[in-house]
């Protein structure tokens, strides 16, 4: 197709997109008019091609600038763009792959690549041919040009390029980079190495086939002069290490070498890149073996790596240390996600005071917590990378890597220079984890240390004091309180009111680790505590005081009804109720204050009485709004899609209201239409919003059934149609709802289990399911038992292995109890169903600490009924089976 512009249209476009330029809003927007209207005519399309490619004369950036808008246009209305419009512009974007600009080439790149994603690779055969002939130019703008669109495409559709759909086009194309390994542009190598990259972890056969090639072509490039050319190589090792080790075991020293080398790399790129083979290398079984006799290299070069750079301390404001008055940004509060509540079992080990109905799932990394310094940084960089390589090699050196780390150490903890101390304690707080055992008889030293820090001169010290202490304060907590719990407290709560934002929030975030693992052991000091919260209120800006509200609510969760106390309510509510009765409904800051008085609710139970009735009508409100918005939305399709997290965080308060008042909260329900609501949001498409449903169903239903009851026939089948575990967390929240309801349903469940049961059973008998659902679904199939032996019994074979061994780790509590009483009463109906596994069921009574006196007594009678069955020496040749601690404790227990 032959196409010339029009003089005027052209100069009216070249207007336009020089305006576009302008910093000024009202221009941008006039601009933005502009360019729909213009959409209209299918030319415009072909200006903007013939601008980007053909108009020479023309500036760069106004040049890419059309170019960046035709991608838009392709990528926003490509599917109704006129077929002879379309091979236009790809006929004029070959052309141009090999323009004399570098910018140019790259918009061109960007543009072919945006073609072929949206109308196919397949749609445009030529492309790939054509490209990789333009390869062999001996023009350079035209192979780099060709180069650089390659790549773009490999990036997007690395999967489609390996598929026969296209006839296997990397059976070609593999083979060609690898040619471009030893060109003479530094440009052109790193192009080639950064194509094949693209290919690595999904193990494309075409370049399984090419494997040694590629690695040995790598290791001729390992001493290239050209950063990004390290750069690549290096990445291509880190995912080699992942897919291909078997290939690399052969030369893995001089690789370990290579790699400390380019972790010390001058540019900070190759020096990332290259760090990222330490954590990759953490995970495989060899690395213990291999990596051994270089951790005394390797050690220093990662605390060196974890120093702040000279930039990384202008862009964190470092040598700021007052900046407790000046406001936040906005664009400096990262957006925090609502952890739905979802109900968990405490197991035997760990500590009851933490219980509560629907507890929040723990988040295991809490590594990163320390080093996200700020928006400016929070990024991954070489520090953060050193520090989790240094973490993850501790965990797989554990007490052997010490002989080598505390000499450095030593070096830095106590250095005059604060950026060499600051990484030593950076360090110090990495290596917690995995060398607890070996830190623990250096920790009465250090600890007092690291306390004193925190009154360092300098901000960044005395903020990654906070993290480094946290990792700790499982040790602390379990020392004399006098010498090491009280003095850390005190400290922290000054840090709390540090006059240094990222201090403030440091100490916030190391105050919440330390409440979780006090618990009740910070009862004693509950007045100070909240004296130094509370006024924290009236000093933070924006930011800090969103992590101030988790703080207190872990508080709340880590103490319970403790914080039932006349003064301590005076204290705590009346800064928190000023703050709620300041947001709008719309106002983002309303859900971390929610979720706070989620934890305070549960925790003050009836203290929080005198509160409830306005929190409790907000939290309706705000879900009603949410679902009217949905409606509104769905009829007429302008209005804006409702922000679900509000209605999520007012479901999660009210579960929290409902397992702190307990029956005091059956007369807010009676005058509300809560149960209505519920039933939506049961059936909401988005599943954290199901999930918190579920929760507070099973909530309502311990609190005041009476008005769940009616409501059975609708509820029951939602329960079983959401018991799906591909959705964990939902499928979690209604296991556990069926069993509250079941045990207040009584015999009445009979005429709902069938909806159930089967999906039960599946849940139980499913490889790798999670343990808290694990141990959730064997409570309820014995709740269901309990209410329904008859119809539950004659399943017993499909479940009661795995139902045991589920329910052996989990303390002695109602939920145990009942479950127990309900495979007793199963076992009773039908004995024959328990005998395969019956040294199963054996193992899981033993696991009962105290059972209540009448359930014990039900286990007796079964124990001592099957060894009458079997007669004495039978009986004995059974227990013989048994470990010789089992044995033991079934006979002290059960007398058998």
């Amino acid at each position: 197709m032959t196409w010339e512009p029009q003089a005027e249209g052209l100069q009216q476009i070249i207007g336009i997109l020089k305006e576009s330029q302008s910093p000024d809003t009202a221009t941008q927007m006039a601009v933005q008019m502009k360019l729909e209207e213009f959409n209209r005519y299918p030319d415009f399309n072909n200006y903007l091609i013939y601008v980007l490619t053909k108009l020479k004369t023309e500036d760069e950036p106004t040049r890419s600038l059309s170019g960046l808008i035709l991608k838009n246009n392709i990528r926003m209305h490509g599917s109704n763009l006129q077929p002879e419009i379309v091979e236009y512009i790809k006929h004029e974007c070959l052309q141009a792959v090999g323009d004399t600009s570098p910018l140019i080439r790259a918009t061109v790149g960007i543009l072919i690549t945006t073609i072929a994603s949206n109308g196919g690779l397949h749609n445009w055969p030529q492309l790939l041919p054509s490209l990789c002939d333009m390869l062999d130019a001996q023009d350079y703008n035209i192979c780099e040009g060709a180069f650089s669109a390659l790549q773009k495409i490999c990036e997007d559709s690395a999967e489609i390029l390996d598929s026969a759909a296209l006839n296997r086009p990397l059976n070609v194309m593999i083979p060609k980079f690898l040619q471009y390994f030893k060109h003479s542009s530094p440009k052109i190598r790193s192009h080639a190495i950064a194509c094949i990259n693209q290919f690595i972890i999904n193990r494309s056969q075409a370049l399984m086939v090419n494997i040694d090639t590629y690695i040995e072509n790598l290791f001729h490039l390992s001493s290239d002069e050209d950063h990004e050319v390290r750069k690549n190589v290096c990445h291509g090792l880190v995912m080699l290490l992942e897919v291909r080790m078997d290939r690399l075991m052969p030369h893995m020293s001089q690789i370990i070498e290579y790699m400390m080398l380019r972790t010390q790399d001058s540019d900070e790129g190759v020096a990332l890149e290259a760090s990222e083979f330490w954590l990759s290398l953490a995970e495989q079984s060899i690395c213990k073996d291999v990596l051994a006799p270089y951790l005394a290299q390797l050690a220093p070069v990662l605390v060196r790596g974890m120093r702040y750079s000279e930039i990384d301390i202008i862009l964190l404001k470092g040598n700021v240390e007052e900046d407790d008055m000046v406001p936040d940004r906005e664009e400096d509060i990262r957006p925090r996600f609502h952890k739905s509540r979802t109900h968990t079992i405490k197991s035997g080990q760990e500590a009851a005071a933490a219980g509560g109905a629907a507890g929040g799932e723990e988040d295991d990394d809490d590594f990163d917590d320390g080093l996200d310094d700020d928006s400016s940084l929070s990024e991954w960089n070489l520090r953060k990378c050193s520090a989790a390589a240094l973490d993850v090699l501790a965990n797989v050196f554990r007490e052997d890597c010490l002989p080598i780390v505390l000499p450095i150490l030593k070096d830095t903890l106590f250095h005059q220079e604060w950026v060499i101390k600051e990484s030593g304690v950076l360090a110090l707080g990495a290596i917690a984890e995995g060398c607890m055992q070996g830190m623990i008889q250096h920790l009465p030293e250090l600890i007092p240390y690291l306390i004193s820090c925190l009154s360092d001169k300098k901000a960044l010290v005395r903020s990654i004091t906070c993290w480094t202490l946290s990792r700790y304060a499982n040790w602390v907590v379990n020392q004399p309180h006098d010498q090491y719990l009280k003095p850390l407290m005190e400290e922290l709560l000054k840090r709390i009111l540090d006059s240094n934002k990222r201090v403030q929030e440091a100490a916030c975030s190391a105050f919440a680790t330390l409440e979780e693992e006090a618990c009740t052991e910070l009862v004693p000091y509950l007045e100070y505590i909240l004296k130094t919260l509370v006024f924290a209120f009236s000093k933070y800006q924006h930011k800090n005081l969103l992590i101030l509200y988790d703080a207190v609510g872990t508080l709340a969760d880590s103490v319970g009804h403790h914080l039932n106390k006349p003064q301590y309510i005076d204290i705590l509510m009346p800064p928190l109720i000023d703050k709620w009765n300041l947001l709008k409904d719309d106002d983002k800051d309303l859900f971390p204050l929610l979720e706070c008085l989620s934890s305070i609710a549960t925790a003050l139970q009836s203290g929080f009485l005198p509160y409830c009735d306005p929190v409790y009508r907000r939290c309706i409100s705000l879900i009603e709004q949410t679902i009217n918005q949905e409606m509104l939305c769905k009829q007429n399709h302008t209005f804006d899609h409702p922000d679900k997290e509000r209605m999520i965080v007012a479901l999660d308060l009210l579960s929290g209201l409902a397992e702190g008042l307990d029956r005091h909260i059956e007369t807010l329900v009676a005058n509300s239409n809560i149960m209505h609501l519920l039933y939506q949001c049961m059936q909401d498409i988005l599943p954290e919003v199901r999930q918190s449903s579920f929760a507070l169903l099973g909530d309502l239903t311990k609190a005041c059934f009476p008005h769940v009851h009616p409501f059975m026939a609708e509820f029951f089948p939602i329960l079983g149609q959401n018991l799906n575990p591909d959705f964990i967390s939902v499928c979690n929240n209604a296991t556990w709802a069926i069993g509250e309801i079941c045990m207040k349903l009584g015999e009445e469940t009979k005429q709902y289990i069938h909806l159930v049961l089967t999906d039960l059973f599946v849940i139980i008998n499913r490889p790798n399911t999670p343990k808290t659902l694990l141990e959730n679904t064997a409570i309820t199939i014995g709740r269901l038992g309990y209410v329904c032996p008859v119809e539950v019994a004659p399943y017993l074979p499909e479940f009661v292995r795995q139902w045991c061994t589920s329910l052996r780790h989990i303390r002695d509590n109602d939920e145990k109890d009942s479950a127990f009483r309900g495979m007793c009463h199963m076992i009773t109906v039908n004995p024959a169903g328990v005998v395969p596994d019956f040294i199963f069921f054996c193992d899981a009574i033993a696991s009962w600490v105290n059972p209540p006196q009448d359930l014990h007594q039900m286990i007796q009678k079964i124990l001592h009924g099957f060894k009458t069955q079997v007669g004495e020496e039978n009986w004995r040749r059974f227990v013989e089976q048994f470990p010789p601690t089992l044995a033991e404790r079934l006979v002290t227990m059960y007398q058998i």
